[in-house]
């Protein structure tokens, strides 16, 4: 069995338009809408770091400057508060500050949005032929071992690509893309093929895929052949689908943990209700003021 790699590396595509978030995605960027008290980014960041990433690749637009900003220093800020005795707040900054300097950030900007695909391919000459997480910011998995901590135990052994999958309702699978599998061992599955959005009674499984992966260099590879290939829009999905039909073994492993939705408007309110509700300072008010007005 070749040698175990550690991930290090990951990959943040953030240049989609966000759509779905209109009119409010015309002045703040989907990934910092908040959940609770933070930007949803900055609870990536933080599951990142919780599982041993020590660099990240953000992919983004020119225009987004949302990240860089919020992890700069805020002197003036910092001065009021100091005046008005505001010790908590100024605690809030200095988080912030400390999680940057435990982790490394570069940014690759992707001029057109030509698919998630296209924005991991940019991120290529950062990884270094290293095997690397891919993070969808859509999606945050609330669970006591990190969604990527996962991946990484079941990548231990397996040293192929592994997708977090999770089980969702027959009625729900037309709206993901779905897998077929074989299982091989309990929660880790060999995946036989990827189906877009099957429609409905069609899917070749239950199990859906959340946006956690590890990639190694050869994805890279494919992604590059279906660029030459002069797809306008270059989608993960499909190199990985590619890869299978070559005969390229695939993983999917099953995750532990509350998979939230953020990616439209509904399913990031539900996941902002279901966080606050679990808010040691929040919930208990939060649930009190629920059964007043329901």
């Amino acid at each position: 069995m070749a040698e175990s790699k550690e991930i290090k590396k990951a990959i943040f595509p953030l240049a989609g338009l966000g759509t779905r978030f209109l009119p409010l995605s015309k002045v703040v960027s989907k990934e910092f809408l908040p959940l609770v008290d933070k930007p949803m980014v900055h609870c990536l960041i933080e599951e990142a770091l919780t599982a041993g990433i020590e660099k990240i690749i953000f992919v983004i637009p020119s225009s987004k400057k949302e990240i860089s900003e919020y992890f700069k220093r805020t002197p003036k800020l910092e001065k009021i508060l100091k005046e008005r005795k505001r010790e908590d707040l100024l605690e809030e900054l200095k988080k912030i500050q400390e999680l940057a300097k435990k982790i490394s950030f570069s940014f690759v900007i992707q001029k057109e949005p030509l698919g998630d695909g296209q924005a991991i391919l940019l991120a290529k000459n950062m990884i270094n032929k290293e095997p690397a997480a891919i993070f969808f910011s859509d999606d945050i998995i609330d669970s006591k071992i990190p969604c990527l901590s996962q991946l990484k135990q079941a990548f231990k052994t397996s040293q192929a690509p592994i997708l977090a999958l999770k089980k969702v309702p027959p009625e729900r699978l037309p709206f993901y893309g779905v897998v077929g599998v074989e299982k091989i061992a309990n929660r880790i599955y060999k995946i036989k093929e990827i189906v877009e959005k099957p429609p409905e009674g069609t899917a070749p499984s239950n199990l859906a895929i959340v946006g956690r992966y590890i990639i190694t260099p050869e994805v890279f590879d494919y992604l590059k052949k279906i660029s030459s290939a002069k797809n306008k829009e270059i989608h993960l999905s499909q190199a990985l689908a590619k890869m299978i039909k070559d005969g390229k073994i695939i993983y999917g492993y099953e995750i532990e943990g509350e998979w939230l939705e953020c990616g439209n408007k509904l399913g990031w309110l539900k996941s902002h209700l279901y966080l606050s509700l679990k808010h040691p300072e929040f919930g208990p008010e939060l649930k009190k003021y629920l059964k007043e007005i329901i």
